[in-house]
């Protein structure tokens, strides 16, 4: 019998996925295998009972009782019981007019198990919420994927925004190449760029210009952030080869009001709006804005032969002159929630605009003192959703286009330095890099679905697909006859995947999917080029305990080069249309581990290994001239690592977090043009990327802080980078590494009136620390930021 099931299993898996190499074939058989073993032996059906009393202690009747897909309604003595629950862990939802609703996630234990209930009167106010059940980010947390989900909301009363948080997640560096608005760059296990695909409930964020950014999207939005790291679900529908980020937004508060503004250092000043109205007919208005400016002017390192006002004799300091931001945006959604046809459906506008003073070029040697660009966002949109459609059916539908266009803007004739204007002679037809006020248009436009059958509780097929077009068009009235601005730049992509899940919850689960993908790039009248792409893996996940998970994933994916990597940015970034995709093979093992002492102190434990062997792998590299960036294939890279996180929490006052990250990323290039025998990088390090990083972040908690609603906490973050390589090791000597860095960040938050009103204090890089990110550019150094922030909400049950 076991050699016949197994038999089966492999003529399934090639049936699906072609033609797997006979190892991997193997242990996703072997694996499967003893899923389905464990599923046979642990189905069983289990019953949930109790009793429902009041805040007084009486029994209610009439109380309805929702787990799973099943109702039932309290007797006269307040009892209620519900048979044939198919999952562990379930959602268990208790209403009653004039009490407030009960929502509380359970682990079954046993056949038979209990649960009593007290519902609240509305007439009371609930002090406090004491959360016995998983959150949202636990729950994410615990699937079968690489993942670390962050609880957005504590960060709600600082000046962060989600770049900020997502520095703090084991693995994950964040990287910019200075103040707000800089460029920015996530890396994930050491995979970074395009590598990373970013989302804000779970629809791409690749169209979305330059007006959205990690590191200018405020916190507030946010409810929980996903980071994925290596192998992506298949829900997401991308083709990311290291990862993941999925903005979840909240929307739980259907009538509230949260308002922040923040000002600083440097003339920094950021305003925040999020709110939401919705009628007792499921008529909803959702309403988010934000605003970010800052004249960026802190000061900078410069070595001596930038220091022309010393006659190149001695290093010195200088401050950023020419690099203010600002950017202002809004994101309106209207329609309908909670109706027969729909969950959500909703219309929607996002407008926004930005400004930017280009200090640099791609290394702080190339000093601009006029160029810089605008750009806005036009995009309307469109959002739907519906479970059940048709029993076990879940859909949802979202799609958008960017109207919105992009100058850049160099009319000036003149050179500058770090000490201004240098007086050197130029022709008036010349600008600082390249004269030029071209104005375009992208027309970055995006279609995603998704759907979900639920066979039964415990198996799940899912579709997905998403479509990206990209056309840029436009014209420079400097240069009207320029013909490069006439050849067309077009690409097409589209991703079809399908997955199926077997699982039996709070146990085990096993994923497998599949991956199409395909493009049409376009560049002139004649150069033409379509990719295909096949790629499929598996995610599994077993719980020997409630509190010990082991989870393993792979997969063979594969990533299109995009638009801007294919055509440049017509700023920093080269175009170079030779791109070939990339591909690679991802490994990943996790574990996670929690326990308590004396129900005083608790414990948690995450570690994780990955293994990632690319080919034609695109990286960023310096130009000829070493004044921008530009995308490149290397034949291959190989990357291994490790990163763990543990925690501490001791009582309600007290809690630390630290995570660390070593990854290393070989060239496993062996020729390369120029050299007639083997390269002198291969199996170097590859340069200008962090191989071990680490934070300690520590807060203290003073519940009823000089009144009964209102508490303080205070924070201390430390955030440590190993020095490493800026150029090929085996080339560079000792002063061509970015040196060690260890920054120092202090948090006070202060709430009254259950968090009504907030005010939070923050000093960042106290000991005004030198950091470095990208090719050595500088960031600011110390900081000082104060945050207020407003928020109200409509008990949404009432």
């Amino acid at each position: 019998m076991t050699n016949y099931l197994l038999a089966v299993l492999k003529s399934a898996v090639y049936s699906l996925f072609g033609k797997i190499t006979i190892q991997i074939n193997k242990s996703l058989c072997t694996c499967a295998f003893m899923l389905v073993v464990l599923n046979m032996t642990y189905a069983q059906d289990y019953s949930l009972s109790g009793i429902i009393q009041g805040n007084n202690n009486q029994p209610i009747s009439g109380v309805t009782v929702k787990v799973e897909r099943q109702t039932v309604f309290t007797d006269n003595s307040g009892f209620y019981k519900i048979n044939n629950i198919k999952n562990r862990t379930v959602d268990i939802v208790a209403q009653a007019v004039g009490f407030h609703e009960f929502k509380h996630r359970i682990l079954l234990k046993d056949l038979n198990n209990s649960l009593d209930i007290k519902l609240i009167s509305q007439n009371v106010k609930i002090d406090e919420v004491v959360v016995t059940g998983l959150t949202k980010s636990q729950l994410t947390n615990r699937m079968a994927f690489n993942v670390t989900s962050i609880d957005a909301t504590k960060y709600y009363n600082s000046t962060l925004n989600i770049g900020d948080a997502l520095d703090q997640v084991p693995g994950v560096r964040v990287r910019e190449q200075g103040g707000l608005g800089s460029n920015m760059n996530v890396a994930i296990n050491g995979f970074s760029g395009s590598h990373i695909r970013f989302f804000i409930d779970g629809i791409p964020m690749d169209n979305m210009g330059s007006t959205f950014q990690m590191n200018t999207i405020p916190i507030n939005m946010a409810e929980n952030i996903e980071v994925f790291k290596g192998v992506v679900p298949i829900w997401l529908g991308s083709d990311a080869l290291g990862g993941a980020v999925n903005i979840i937004t909240n929307k739980s508060n259907r009538n509230y009001i949260d308002a922040s503004y923040s000002f600083g250092s440097f003339n920094t000043h950021r305003t925040t709006f999020n709110g939401a109205v919705t009628s007792k007919n499921g008529l909803t208005f959702e309403l988010n804005a934000f605003q970010n400016y800052s004249d960026n002017n802190y000061k900078v390192f410069i070595e001596k032969h930038n220091n022309r006002r010393d006659n190149y004799k001695n290093d010195t300091e200088v401050e950023r002159f020419h690099d203010k931001f600002h950017n202002e945006s809004i994101i309106a959604n209207l329609g309908v929630v909670n109706k027969s046809y729909a969950d959500r459906l909703l219309f929607g506008i996002t407008l926004g605009k930005n400004y930017k003073e280009i200090q640099t070029g791609a290394r702080m040697e190339s000093v601009f003192g006029a160029w810089h660009r605008r750009g806005n966002i036009v995009m309307p949109s469109l959002k739907y959703s519906k479970n059940d459609l048709i029993k076990g059916l879940d859909v949802m539908l979202n799609a958008n286009i960017n109207l919105g266009t992009e100058q850049t803007i160099d009319t000036v004739a003149k050179r500058f330095d770090w000490f201004g204007d240098t007086n050197a002679g130029l022709p008036p037809t010349s600008g600082e890099r390249s004269r030029t006020m071209y104005k375009y248009k992208n027309r970055d436009g995006i279609v995603t679905s998704n759907i979900n059958y639920n066979l039964t509780d415990k198996q799940v097929f899912t579709l997905n697909n998403v479509f990206n077009t990209f056309n840029r068009s436009g014209s420079d009235e400097l240069n009207p006859q320029n013909n490069q601005y006439e050849y067309a730049k077009i690409s097409q992509k589209n991703v079809l995947g399908f997955g199926y899940q077997l699982k039996e919850e709070g146990l085990w689960s096993a994923t497998f999917f599949g991956k199409f993908l395909s493009q049409k790039n376009k560049n002139g009248i004649t150069n033409s080029v379509n990719s295909n792409r096949f790629g499929y893996g598996t995610a599994l996940s077993y719980f020997f305990k409630d509190n010990l998970q082991l989870k393993a994933s792979y997969e063979l994916t594969n990533r299109m080069a995009t638009p801007y990597e294919l055509f440049g940015d017509l700023e920093n970034q080269d175009a170079n249309t030779n791109l070939k995709p990339e591909s690679s093979n991802n490994f990943n093992l996790g574990m996670m581990y929690q326990f308590e002492l004396n129900n005083i102190n608790k414990f948690g434990l995450t570690a994780g290994v990955v293994y990632r062997n690319a080919k034609d792998f695109i990286y960023q590299r310096l130009n000829q001239n070493q004044s921008k960036y530009m995308a490149d294939n290397r034949e291959g890279v190989r990357t291994v690592g490790a990163d763990l996180e543990f925690r501490y929490d001791f009582k309600s006052w007290l809690s630390a977090t630290s995570s660390w990250t070593y990854q290393y990323l070989q060239n496993m290039q062996k020729y390369e043009d120029g050299y007639t025998d083997v390269s002198p990088v291969y199996k170097d390090q590859m340069p200008n990327i962090p191989y071990l990083f680490g934070n300690l972040a520590v807060d203290v908690h003073f519940p009823e802080f000089t009144g009964k609603h209102n508490r303080l906490t205070a924070g201390y973050n430390l955030q440590y980078v190993h020095d490493f390589y800026l150029y090929w090791p085996s080339r560079g000597a000792t002063k061509n590494t970015i040196p060690k860095q260890l920054s120092h960040d202090l948090n006070f938050v202060y709430s009254m009136y259950e968090g009504r009103y907030n005010i939070g204090l923050e000093a960042r890089n106290l000991t005004n620390e030198r950091l470095y990110d990208n090719f050595s550019m500088q960031k600011p150094g110390r900081a000082f930021y104060l945050n207020f922030r407003y928020f109200i909400r409509k008990n949404n049950n009432k």
